[in-house]
């Protein structure tokens, strides 16, 4: 009897120790280089999301944010993260256009993908109309080790800041302007302006030294952080060129597929959590910011020419045909994403038009 009881104890022991062996997933750091600055409002955020992976995985999955040109630079941010030099990095999608076309379709559709898509719909594409699948496909159309996390959506951004106002493309067309890389910035060189694109760490020293004489980064908030109210003072909302951007993650695919199912669940789940964060965060602290600006720096506010929208609309337009044609995944992240928009944007933007008028009805009243 007694020699059954040890075994039994013993068999148990061993079995308590053969889970809690399984159940202690080894711990992974992940370091991840940004592609700006880390005083940037765009990394809070990432650290934001950092935390709620940790929180998630009980402490097994590890962030570390690393700045601009921490350890490759900013334009090998993608490329060292394919190779394994860096576990992460973080950017913007269309700043890889220039590996394939259909980068802009997921970092920055502009124009709104002239099909009528906001920074909201476009979440809701992503999320449930076959965007993230697509997302998916898109690393291995690059050729990329890669997984990504979609994490910050932003939009619509700013036109940008101008030393004196513009009341007509005319005016706009007489600055050199910084512009986003890839397709936003070539759209705007099809309409005649003169468009540089350079990494946000770079403008207010451009603008300062006046290699450049006009900008655009993003929104109130994280175009105050960099400073530029310090050298121009004419600010325009409304823009074209960005009205959907977004912020995401890529991790080396080795580095992916050695986390456990739970662990990459949880990330998933983090992701998906910061979308939801990013907007939230971003309205109050735009709203706080471009009520600094105009009161306290300033800072005029002005409406952005009626003629700058036909014209961009139209070098878009042009340039959306021109990449259909010529690129089949293009054509097929397009396709969705048109399929997305017939039954999606009558909707929504009729009921942003009630939004719209609640919010400038209460706006007004305050003036």
């Amino acid at each position: 009897m007694r020699k059954s009881i040890k075994a039994v104890i013993g068999a148990t022991c061993g079995l308590f120790l053969l889970v809690g062996g399984a159940a202690q997933a080894k711990k992974v750091t992940i370091r991840v280089q940004s592609v700006i600055p880390a005083k940037a409002d765009e990394v809070v955020m990432l650290k934001q999301f950092a935390g709620n992976v940790s929180e998630l995985t009980n402490g097994e999955v590890q962030i570390e944010v690393l700045p601009a040109g921490a350890i490759v630079g900013v334009k090998e941010t993608l490329e060292a993260v394919d190779k394994g030099l860096i576990e992460g990095g973080f950017a913007w999608t269309h700043y890889w256009s220039g590996y394939h076309p259909a980068a802009m379709l997921f970092g920055s559709p502009t124009a709104g993908a002239g099909l009528g898509i906001d920074n909201i719909a476009w979440v809701s594409w992503f999320m449930y109309g076959g965007g993230r699948e697509l997302y998916d496909e898109l690393w291995g159309e690059m050729n990329m080790n890669i997984k990504g996390l979609m994490l910050q959506p932003v939009g619509p951004e700013a036109l940008g800041w101008f030393k004196e106002p513009i009341n007509s493309m005319d005016d706009f067309r007489k600055y050199r302007f910084r512009t986003p890389p890839g397709i936003p910035g070539q759209s705007y060189k099809d309409i005649g302006v003169a468009a540089v694109a350079m990494g946000g760490g770079d403008i207010l020293p451009a603008l300062e030294k006046g290699v450049i004489d006009a900008a655009e980064w993003c929104c109130p908030k994280p175009d105050s952080v960099f400073g530029f109210q310090k050298v121009l003072k004419h600010y325009y909302l409304q823009g074209l060129h960005q009205v959907v951007v977004n912020a995401d993650m890529y991790i080396n695919g080795d580095v992916w597929r050695k986390l456990t199912p739970a662990q990459q669940r949880a990330m998933q789940i983090a992701a998906d959590a910061s979308l939801m964060q990013s907007m939230a965060y971003r309205i109050y602290e735009n709203g706080k910011a471009l009520k600094d600006l105009t009161e306290n720096h300033g800072v005029q506010l002005h409406d952005t020419p009626a003629d700058y929208f036909t014209e961009y609309m139209d070098a878009t337009a042009k340039l959306y045909s021109k990449l259909n044609n010529e690129n089949k995944f293009f054509a097929k992240v397009y396709a969705s994403m048109k399929d997305f928009a017939d039954v999606a944007v009558p909707y929504w933007s009729g009921s942003q038009m009630t939004n719209a008028k609640l919010g400038m009805a209460y706006a007004n009243k305050k003036k």
